[in-house]
């Protein structure tokens, strides 16, 4: 059996690149769907700030006449 070249190394029948060091750590993709819903749900329930400057003031509808049902007869 042959030396692999420089930077490789044998598995079984193949040569395959030796694992070189990573310059950042990586986040699993269930940690980002994880911190993407905690944004969403922060966002729902606590809201991005003061809204009831920009909100309209409460209205209340005035009563109207309606028609009585008609009877049963």
């Amino acid at each position: 059996m042959s030396k692999p070249p420089a930077g490789y190394h044998h598995v079984r029948a193949h040569i395959r690149r030796n694992a070189g060091p990573r310059s950042a750590r990586r986040m699993s993709g269930w940690l980002t769907v994880g911190l993407i819903a905690l944004a969403v749900l922060w966002v729902k329930f606590f809201g991005l700030g003061d809204t009831s400057a920009s909100t309209p003031a409460e209205q209340h509808p005035a009563p109207s006449v309606s028609q009585p049902a008609p009877s049963r007869g």
